[in-house]
Parts: structure tokens; sequence; C-alpha cells
């Protein structure tokens, strides 16, 4: 079966002018084009408009799409299960902060208790899968499943406290960081500064912290670039390269 441009826009809930742009960036080509200019739809072009905007759910770049459907071992049967699996976390952390909001307001009712812990583990839920999305499986690559597993356990129990020590001491860090980036003197206090509110932000959010982790983390500073963005959007372009100097030098 085949559809026009404007029956796929009322079948998926796209506009014919954000379809007319996939075609352009070769996204989402149509099937063909009839002899009066029409362009029409087939089933691949269907599943393949169905496939973008399950990525396109899950925040996906249009480019960063592009890429992995042109990929030649693109298997779509892989890539439903992936969405399904990512679908299912979303639901997880969406189902968090629904109870953590209802908890909250019975508990401003007067009707139940709620600890410091069950105020934040909504919120806590909801950066630590984004961690996982952007670093998890580099991280279990790099520790093992059972670290990061007891790591996730660890981080999701910390208190209010912890989360404010945690604050405090990256604004510290960032602080150091920016001047050893000016001065370039990796033995300066500065250096040791940046190098133990480093350590002791670790030490809060890792109840396994090791001299040998806080290196390897080091280096994955620079070796990967969403790693190094972290500091280097916050601090400065040299941010990243800098505290893996420091914790060389420090560890």
């Amino acid at each position: 079966m085949e559809y026009t441009i404007k029956k796929v826009a009322e079948l998926s809930g796209v506009s014919t002018r954000t379809l007319r742009y996939y075609d352009e960036i070769e996204l989402l080509k149509p099937a063909r084009i009839n002899s009066s200019g029409y362009r029409l739809y087939g089933t691949k072009e269907i599943d393949q408009l169905q496939q973008i905007l399950f990525y396109r759910s899950l925040d996906m770049k249009l480019e960063d799409i592009q890429k992995l459907l042109n990929e030649p071992e693109f298997d779509a049967q892989k890539a439903l299960q992936t969405h399904y699996q990512q679908l299912l976390e979303k639901r997880q952390l969406i189902d968090h902060l629904i109870l953590t909001v209802e908890k909250t307001i019975r508990y401003q009712k007067g009707e139940t208790t709620m600890t410091d812990q069950e105020k934040f583990i909504g919120f806590k839920q909801k950066k630590l899968q984004e961690n996982e999305e952007r670093y998890g499986n580099e991280i279990r690559e790099k520790y093992g499943k059972e670290a990061v597993e007891t790591s996730n356990k660890h981080w999701l129990n910390l208190s209010e406290a912890d989360l404010n020590k945690m604050d405090i001491a990256e604004k510290e860090l960032f602080a150091a960081l920016k001047l050893v980036m000016e001065t370039q003197d990796y033995q300066s206090p500065e250096a040791e500064t940046a190098f133990l509110k480093h350590k002791e932000w670790l030490m809060i959010t890792s109840p396994n912290y090791s001299a040998e982790m806080h290196k390897g983390l080091g280096q994955m500073y620079i070796g990967d670039e969403r790693f190094a963005a972290y500091y280097n959007d916050r601090v400065g372009s040299s941010a990243a390269e800098t505290l893996n100097q420091i914790i060389q030098t420090f560890a």
C-alpha cells in the first residue's frame, strides 16, 4: 500500500513540512515520486518513520538517528528491543517521581511521615538514569557490573546533607581548578585543593574509593569527550585535561 505525504502526515501526526525536511536531509526518502510530482511512501518507509519517531521520543538528534539507520548492520528487531527497554526505564523513572510527589502531598497535609532520603529519591533516580544513558556502558566495562550496581545503590541512599556536601565540594573544586588552569602549576596548593575536593566528592558518591579508581576516572575524563565536556563546559576548555594531570600527580 502506498500513501501520499498528506496521508502519512495524518497517519503519523508528523507535519508534511517535517516530512519534506526529512526527505531533504535524506533521513526519510519517499519510495517514489509519481508522474504528478507527488511523494509516495510504502510500508518500508512507514516502518522507518516509526523508528525515527521512537528515537526522537528518546531525545536523539536527527543526525545521530541518520547515522544509526544508515549503518549496514542496523537490526530493526534489535532496535525495537532496545526501545522497549528504554521506555520501561523511563516509565520506572516517572513512577518514582509520581510516588515522590504523592507522598510529599500527603506529608505536607500531615497524613504521613517522610524521611529526608524519601524526599529526594525520585530526583536521584532521574539523575541515575541520565548517568546510565550517558556513561553506563563505559563505566561497567572499566569497573565491572557489580561495582557499578553497588555504587548506584549507595547513591540512592545519600541524604540531603550528603548532596549538599557534594555540591559545595564541586564548587570549591571548580574554583581551584580554574586557578590551576591559569598557573599551570600542578604542585601548587590550589592543585592539591582541587585534588582533595574531587576526592571528597568521590568518597561521598562511591562506597569503594581507591587511588587506582581515582586515577582511572582521570583517564576517562580525557579519553571520552562526554566525560571531558562535564568539566570543560563548566570551567574552561582545558579543565578535564588539567584535572587529570592533578589526579595523576596527587592520587
